[in-house]
């Protein structure tokens, strides 16, 4: 039997568009392992939906003059095709609002309750009094408990990613009207979650997921109190109480319960109502939820505590590969500060691939990441076209010009071939390998890497002059059928990432149906010889600078004036002369390998390339930098500092790193590793 996978990410929620920060953190890693796992022949189940309840969407559908049901309808449409265009492939995109979530909702509910997880409390609740009503969460801001940052939302700090109670805020106010807030009793049932402290903690301290995650969860699981799941509104979910008339459920609530609502709605569209138990009640069904950090403490904590409550024994989460946050230009999205890109706009002008693409080689995996428009030109020009789309269009136009176009064979393998041979194997194990553990940056680092060593051989063979040298002719077929493989190979690395592209990289091979085949069946499929290749095509356009340029300044054009923070800067030091400067040598260097240090927290030990030789140097970037994110990485090394002991490490250099709080290495992107820095 075929090994389940079911796979969810983050309910958007149906009040305004997705943006590059939810791709990056929920959906474009999802798709990838989706699309991974289904080439690998497992029966995989993609499941998610518009998050479409809570107060927030009353008041969004008031100001937009909507009702909220024309509200959600709206941006389900909206996100929805965003996704189509993105080629998020879903195997079921739902919503909240469909009939059969409420059934689900209340019975976890009552299951709840029945067990003794739900106790009503009459408690003071942040209320308006300019606008008479208690207000959504999400519409009071204050001083977060946690962390002083004065901006937070009423139930999270988007500065910490503290989750808590709105009435926790220091000095809460309305978001909307900027009106201070009183506390006014109103009666809600709340969930026992502190009942739960015990089976969460041990289930947690079985998980072998990233660091950040397991550490949040359990830092959270200690200070786990009861908490409310009630509000007063009209639009949401009803308790199924007689006395709890005019509550309905809080949304963070009934929104993970959506996973579960969304796969019945798939299984009755599918003719198979009783199908869905296969995913979400069979112990063997591996189930990985998708999720941005801010969500960390609903997936990790709250939602396998409301499953634990349960009579039926729904599956919790093996697997919760949270990723961080994506900024945009040094600073964090905001629709409402005028700092975002819209995705419908980019999507005009650019392809899906090309923004999949930057955003899986710049995945915020392990820390924050930064979206630039400078960096998705060089990895668009630089990366998909000079390289990946270069060795295609010259592999294919050469056989086109000078082989009539058909499938030349092999013969007499020298060792620079068979050595490039295995490199296409190797790339292909080593994509595999980071497509299984959730590693989108490491798999775009093998495809681009194996695309420039494709060139690199292509070059060193030299076919425009083998092809003049009658007695080359054996050569000349041998090295252009390994380039036809390595085109192959390519178009099974790229498939979860650029999936377009690469179903257009594999049928300009006249290869036919990759959809219904294997990861293995396309690695050793075999390229039929003297069959005729189709016509080559332009894989990806340059953006030129102008565009790029356009770009940026229509960004600050839009973006609003709002109160950050000053910076404060580290007095300059004493003047040197020139001639002292001029002792420095400064070399391009890239990292080959990066661990922590044994009993340090800020120790890395790095085996830098020089181009001339290779160095071990030891850098003090370990708290604010992960060693698995340095790995191909070129930065500025002092190579002429004299050799020095840390921690009885011999270090034969330094990489150069700025900031303070936060610290970035300096990288360069196209010149060689040796080359000077002036």
């Amino acid at each position: 039997m075929k090994q389940r996978i079911l796979i969810t990410s983050a309910l958007p929620y149906a009040n305004g568009p997705i943006h590059f920060g939810h791709i990056a953190g929920a959906y474009l890693p999802a798709d990838c392992y989706a699309r991974f796992e289904r080439l690998l022949g497992k029966d995989v189940l993609y499941i998610c939906g518009s998050d479409e309840y809570g107060i927030a969407i009353t008041l969004s559908a008031e100001l937009a003059n909507r009702t909220p049901q024309a509200h959600v309808d709206f941006f389900h449409e909206v996100n929805n095709d965003l996704f189509k265009k993105l080629g998020i492939s879903f195997d079921h995109y739902s919503r909240t609002t469909w009939h059969g979530h409420v059934e689900v909702v209340q019975a976890f509910f009552n299951d709840l309750n029945a067990a003794g997880y739900i106790e009503p409390k009459v408690e003071n609740h942040l209320f308006s009094e300019e606008e008479n009503r208690f207000l959504a969460d999400r519409y009071v801001i204050g001083i977060c408990p946690k962390c002083g940052y004065d901006k937070a939302r009423g139930d999270e700090c988007s500065k910490c990613a503290a989750s808590y109670e709105a009435t926790d805020l220091k000095n809460p106010k309305s978001k909307l009207t900027g009106s201070s807030l009183i506390l006014k009793p109103s009666k809600h049932w709340y969930l026992r979650f502190d009942k739960f402290k015990d089976e969460l903690t041990k289930w947690i301290e079985k998980k072998a997921w990233k660091e950040n995650v397991v550490n949040f969860a359990k830092e959270y699981i200690k200070e786990l109190k009861p908490r409310a799941i009630t509000r007063d509104s009209a639009w949401g979910v009803p308790i199924p109480l007689k006395e709890a008339a005019g509550k309905v459920f809080y949304v963070w609530f009934d929104a993970p319960i959506g996973y579960i609502s969304a796969t019945k709605e798939w299984a009755e569209l599918n003719k198979k109502p009783e199908s869905w138990k296969n995913y979400w009640l069979d112990p063997k069904t591996k189930l990985v939820q998708f999720i941005g950090k801010d969500n960390i403490p609903f997936h990790t904590v709250f939602f396998p505590a409301m499953i634990m409550g349960q009579k039926q024994p729904y599956k919790l989460a093996d697997e919760v590969p949270a990723n961080e946050f994506l900024m945009l230009e040094g600073r964090q999205f905001s629709k409402s500060d005028g700092w975002y890109i819209d995705l419908s706009d980019f999507l005009q002008k650019y392809s899906a691939d090309q923004i999949r693409y930057a955003l899986a080689s710049n995945a915020p995996e392990n820390q924050d990441a930064d979206f630039t428009w400078k960096d998705f030109q060089m990895r668009c020009n630089s990366e998909l076209l000079g390289k990946l789309g270069n060795f295609v269009n010259r592999t294919l136009v050469f056989i086109k010009n000078n082989l009539e176009q058909k499938v030349p064979y092999k013969k007499h393998l020298e060792e620079i071939d068979k050595a490039f041979l295995l490199e296409i194997s190797l790339s292909i194990d080593a994509a595999k390998e980071a497509y299984s553990h959730f590693k989108l940056r490491k798999a775009s680092q093998v495809l681009i890497e194996l695309a420039q060593k494709a060139n690199i051989y292509f070059d060193y063979k030299k076919p425009w002059l083998l092809v003049k040298d009658h007695s080359k002719k054996d050569e000349l077929n041998t090295t252009l059928s390994l380039c036809l493989d390595c085109i192959k190979a390519l178009s099974l690395i790229a498939y979860p990432i650029i999936p377009k592209t690469a179903l257009e990289m594999y049928e300009m091979l006249e290869l036919k149906n990759f959809l219904e085949k294997k990861w293995d069946e396309i690695k050793n499929e075999v390229i039929v010889v003297g069959s005729k290749l189709a016509e080559p095509k332009i894989l990806f356009r340059k953006i030129e600078d102008k565009e790029i340029e356009e770009e940026i300044l229509k960004l600050k054009a839009c973006k609003k004036e709002v109160n950050l923070p000053t910076s404060s800067f580290t007095e300059l030091k004493n003047s040197i002369a020139f001639d002292d400067f001029e002792k420095i040598d400064l070399r391009v260097g890239q990292i080959l390998k990066a661990e922590n240090v044994a009993n340090s927290k800020k120790l890395l030990k790095l085996e830098v390339d020089l181009g001339f030789e290779k160095r071990q140097i030891v850098s003090g970037i370990a708290h604010k930098i992960k060693a698995d994110t340095l790995i191909g990485k070129k930065v500025i090394v002092v190579a002429n500092l004299k050799p020095a002991k840390i921690m009885g490490i011999e270090s034969q250099g330094m990489v150069l790193a700025a900031g303070n709080e936060e610290l970035e290495l300096p990288s360069i992107q196209n010149l060689p590793a040796g080359t000077i820095v002036s």
